[in-house]
């Protein structure tokens, strides 16, 4: 196993030579470093069980120093939680394994007396015949052995999930740059299509065929539609050796400059066929027959916030520049205000979105309730928590319910399930996302993955079973049970290597009644302190502060293992240990897009505050001779140069009041798609105080990004232009 078959991937060093004995690997979380030597000795099973085991008397069998030569990943620890991330691993060489089985009897390597055995099986036709595999495997073991199922396909469906907030958070900053890409681009073809439309209409004067001056100027806007995405690409291919992004780079196999043609290929069709085909439907309308048509000897629109802005006292230059902003104008002057509006809100509307996601991503990660840990700490043991110190909990003031729980691996319809056994109406358990929590003994409540592993619904009936009649006691029939509903499931158990355990949306709650008279009997054996659950779940009253209330059950933990270590008939007990939250892997992974959804908030904005500059640029290109109209009436400098910075503010205005509620919608629906995605609880946040720094932002940057347009503007040169008149 991990050597030449589910071989591990050597992120440091290299791995040990099947030929050299002394030599080994580690894994990350072993916490060794490559070059370190390991005095170690291997004690055979019968040394162990003697008396003088531990003393000096008491020589190992082989005594060896190891050579740590490499530092690994085993393929289930690329993605891992709080349970998985405590277990380190250091791998013998297959010469060691040799060495050990030589001094071993029967050549066979032992942990210890009892130690369970792992078996790796690699299956000829991958995961399809698990199910058959793990039956056979069942049917052949020894009567009333104990035994635990951990396929790797599951694994992958785990490292799916804990993968799924980059995915989805880059699908969404796809699906929103990609919208943006093409709201600048759509309103930069349609400036050049009016900047074109007297030379189109002097050629259609002219004689040119309608197609022909439809045209004109269409084959320049695809050529730069073309040319830019073909750009876009290339920078796509330039940033490839920054990916992939989060855990998995360590192991990815082929780093550096990517050029994948399924992706940039649908990208740049993507574009050019969207850009292109705006273009020529533009192209269409404004065709100088089809204006010419539509040409209505009709005055032009005036808004009515301009004229209310003028009635209310605004001064001369602050009407004009929302005159700029709201109307449009007509002929040669005209300015595609809706589109520059329509920029300016989805500017607005896509920073408070991203803002209002990333807050509720934090909210997510700083509250344990909303991914499966809904109690405060949790009593955990090896064996059972005494019933005395469940007694304490009974009559604590700091402690406000409690609840205990066991964790069986069940089948569920064929497929083993890390399963929850706890009793219905429990006052503590994993929150539930839909339907209602465990009411009676015949039902059952399950991770909305595991729901879609048995390709079931809410309402719909599974069978639970275990073992088969030769593995008795540990043996329950086909039990029917009813789904009543959805949870996501804390993070808690042994680690992956050795079996699943519930994350989130993986695990079952079932209640204790499934297990029969018989295994029911061998859990309440005549020792009262073996007697109790294997976790106790704890919520501290209100008021209570988490080291306080940590103080008191560790005292209560304290007390309990005081007893098991006086009790004789307890040996093997590891004690009871007081555990805070244990995150799973999606939350774990949240490190490596803590600061991404800003990143990509804060690049829109900056593409955003980029496209606002051309477009005030552009219009004052277009406005030219409006501004030289208004500088011959006595217009300074300064006054020119404010009108356009109160275009650009009314804009923002507007962009500010119907950009941040719809933001606010749409991030908020944003994160609850992306929260069901995850099996977490919906809860969205709006960062109050981000959004009004955007809202502010917003105001600030419209005056700064009109800075130049405005100074160009001041500078209208008016006697060249009035004379060309």
């Amino acid at each position: 196993m991990w050597v030449d078959q589910d071989r591990v991937t050597v992120i440091e060093g290299r791995m040990a030579r099947p030929d050299r004995a002394p030599e080994a690997v580690t894994t990350p979380t072993a916490g060794m470093h490559i070059g370190q030597v390991l005095p170690m000795g291997y004690y055979t099973a019968r040394q162990i069980g003697s008396k003088a085991f531990g003393t000096p008397r008491v020589a190992p069998a082989l005594p060896v120093e190891i050579r740590v030569v490499g530092i690994v990943v085993l393929n289930r620890q690329v993605v891992e939680d709080d349970v998985d991330g405590t277990s380190g691993f250091l791998i013998f060489s297959p010469a060691l394994i040799r060495a050990l089985s030589a001094v071993s009897p029967g050549g066979r390597v032992t942990l210890a007396p009892g130690a369970p055995t792992l078996y790796g099986l690699q299956l000829d036709h991958g995961w399809r015949d698990v199910p058959a595999v793990e039956e056979a495997f069942v049917n052949a073991s020894r009567p009333g052995a104990a035994f635990v199922f951990n396929a790797t396909s599951r694994v992958v469906t785990e490292v799916e999930l804990a993968l799924k907030p980059e995915s989805v958070a880059f699908g969404a900053f796809g699906v929103i740059a990609g919208l943006v890409a093409l709201l600048i681009g759509v309103q930069a073809i349609s400036r050049q299509l009016r900047g074109d439309d007297e030379d189109r209409r002097a050629l259609r004067a002219l004689g040119a065929a309608p197609a022909l001056a439809a045209g004109d100027g269409l084959v320049g806007a695809l050529a730069a539609v073309v040319l830019g995405s073909l750009l876009a690409a290339a920078v796509a291919v330039g940033l490839s050796p920054l990916a992939p992004l989060g855990p998995v780079r360590q192991v990815y196999p082929d780093g550096g400059v990517a050029f994948d043609w399924t992706v940039l290929g649908t990208g740049v069709a993507v574009l050019v066929g969207a850009l292109g085909a705006a273009a020529a439907l533009l192209a269409f309308i404004r065709a100088p027959h089809r204006a010419a048509r539509r040409a209505r000897p009709a005055m032009a629109r005036t808004s009515g916030v301009a004229r209310g802005a003028q009635s209310a006292g605004m001064p001369v230059a602050g009407v004009v520049g929302v005159r700029f902003a709201l109307e449009p104008g007509q002929g040669r002057t005209s300015v595609p205000v809706r589109s520059a509006l329509v920029g300016t809100v989805v500017a607005v509307g896509v920073a408070v979105s991203a803002l209002t996601f990333a807050a509720s991503l934090s909210t997510l990660v700083s509250h344990p309730p909303l991914y499966g840990w809904n109690w405060d700490y949790m009593f955990d043991t090896t064996n059972d928590v005494p019933p005395q110190a469940l007694r304490t909990l009974d009559h604590d003031h700091d402690v406000a319910a409690w609840s205990g729980a066991d964790l069986v691996p069940f089948q569920i319809d064929g497929q083993f399930v890390p399963s929850v056994v706890a009793s219905p109406h429990a006052r503590v358990g994993p929150p539930v996302l839909s339907g209602h929590g465990l009411d009676a003994d015949n039902e059952i409540v399950l991770g909305s993955a595991t729901l879609a592993e048995l390709d079931k619904h809410v309402g719909d009936t599974v069978y639970l079973s275990e073992g088969t009649p030769r593995s008795a006691p540990f043996y329950i029939p086909p039990t029917p049970l009813v789904v009543v509903g959805t949870a996501t499931f804390p993070a808690i158990g042994y680690s992956s290597i050795i079996a699943s355990h519930p994350s989130m949306g993986t695990g079952a709650l079932v209640s204790s009644a499934v297990e029969p008279p018989a295994w029911q009997r061998i859990k309440t054996g005549p020792d009262p302190i073996l007697n109790g659950p294997q976790y106790v779940f704890v919520r501290l009253a209100k008021g209570v502060s988490a080291s306080n209330g940590l103080a008191d059950l560790q005292r209560i933990a304290a007390a309990a293992n005081k007893a098991i270590n006086a009790d004789p008939r307890a040996a093997g007990n590891d004690g009871v240990t007081v555990d805070g939250v244990e995150r799973p892997a999606q939350i774990v992974n949240y490190r490596t897009i803590g600061a991404t959804p800003l990143v990509l908030a804060a690049g829109l904005a900056v593409g955003a505050v980029l496209a606002r500059g051309l477009t005030l640029t552009a219009s004052v290109r277009r406005r030219r001779h409006d501004l030289a109209l208004l500088k011959t009436l006595g217009f300074t400098r300064r006054q020119l140069s404010a009108a356009i910075a109160w275009q650009s503010t009314a804009a923002a205005v507007i962009g500010v009041v119907v950009g941040t509620p719809l933001g606010i919608v749409v991030g908020h629906q944003l994160w609850i798609l992306f929260a069901h995605n995850l099996s977490a609880v919906p809860d969205p946040t709006t960062p109050a105080l981000s959004v009004s720094l955007v809202a502010l932002g917003a105001l600030v940057f419209a005056n700064l990004v009109a800075a130049l347009p405005g100074r160009t503007a001041a500078r209208t040169p008016t006697g060249l232009l009035l004379r060309a008149e």
